[in-house]
């Protein structure tokens, strides 16, 4: 999700508004959520490990519930956005007590 913000953010097309909101928001998640990239830079490495993605846990809880105005932007950019959960979603490269970066099981 964050992700897709940024995208609209870089290719300008958010609202003054909303480029707040995201700035602001980011800084929090910052502050608050670990990056996985200040503990393995090559985390999000594509050919290292494609089709990574970043979970919640449900001990993140409290951070699910301040993505609302990021799912706001999103919609409003007619940017599709659903909320998934899943058990097992992949093979785990990063973990943390709120977060897991994921490689996806091959499917086939």
């Amino acid at each position: 999700m964050f992700g897709l913000v940024n995208v609209l953010a870089k290719h300008g097309r958010l609202s003054p508004e909303e480029e707040r909101f995201r700035v602001e928001r980011h800084a929090w998640f910052h502050a608050n959520l670990i990056d996985p990239t200040d503990v393995d830079p090559q985390v999000y490495d594509r050919a290292l490990n494609p089709g990574v993605t970043a979970w919640f846990k449900q001990s993140g809880g409290h951070l699910v519930e301040r993505l609302s105005g990021y799912l706001e932007i999103l919609a409003t950019h007619r940017v599709e956005c659903v909320r998934v959960e899943m058990a097992d979603p992949g093979r785990v490269i990063y973990d943390d007590p709120h977060q897991i970066v994921v490689v996806p099981y091959e499917t086939g």
